[in-house]
């Protein structure tokens, strides 16, 4: 495997490897490679392959996390901390009682600050994959981009069925599901919005 690119400084410079030492490469999709390093030389890192692994080590279903913005720069956490703990993507919603709000330029430039969080923690926790973030969505869109999902979850204060419901949809999630996460920003939700929520199939828990 030929590595180029910012990971070279960063294998060469920062980390200080030297031929000999072992790595861990991901495909960034479905496979694993325990690799030792053979060459560094300005520009490109080379390393032998010594075992594939094809479990990877994603988890068997794909978390969405649709996370209403929070205050000051607290999404960075949300963003490190999620991907770590194996969520597939993160898509950022302004709701009503979000506090944060983003022009196209700031969102951008935000959007591109939370994905370099995002790869660096997947590098960290050994992810197969870099979890995209996305621009952010209204709630309607957000909604609507999780109605096609297996399981529709949204963790609420004032939800009506207790604890044994919500444990049941948990447990009823299946390898190969596509589940959705709602979270709200530091007010919660608006009523309006569980509504819709309910009137979609996105179940309060």
């Amino acid at each position: 495997i030929t590595i180029t690119g910012p990971d070279v400084n960063h294998m060469k410079n920062v980390l200080r490897m030297k031929p000999g030492e072992e790595i861990l490469i991901s495909n960034g999709v479905d496979k694993d490679y325990r690799c030792q390093v053979e060459t560094l030389d300005s520009d490109a890192v080379t390393a032998r392959i010594l075992s594939v692994d094809e479990e990877g080590t994603e988890l068997p279903g794909k978390i969405y996390l649709f996370q209403g913005l929070p205050k000051a720069d607290k999404m960075e956490l949300i963003v490190q901390k999620c991907v770590e703990l194996g969520v597939f993507e993160i898509i950022p919603v302004a709701t009503k009682r979000a506090v944060v709000k983003l022009d196209e330029k700031k969102a951008r430039s935000k959007v591109e600050r939370w994905q370099g969080i995002a790869e660096a923690a997947a590098k960290q926790s050994k992810r197969g994959i870099i979890p995209q973030v996305t621009m952010p969505v209204t709630f309607s869109e957000a909604v609507k981009r999780a109605s096609t999902m297996d399981l529709r979850l949204i963790p609420y204060e004032m939800a009506e069925d207790g604890m044994a419901i919500t444990r049941e949809l948990i447990e009823s999630a299946r390898p190969g599901m596509d589940i959705a996460v709602f979270i709200g920003p530091e007010g919660g939700f608006e009523q309006e919005e569980i509504q819709r929520a309910l009137a979609n199939d996105i179940r309060p828990i």
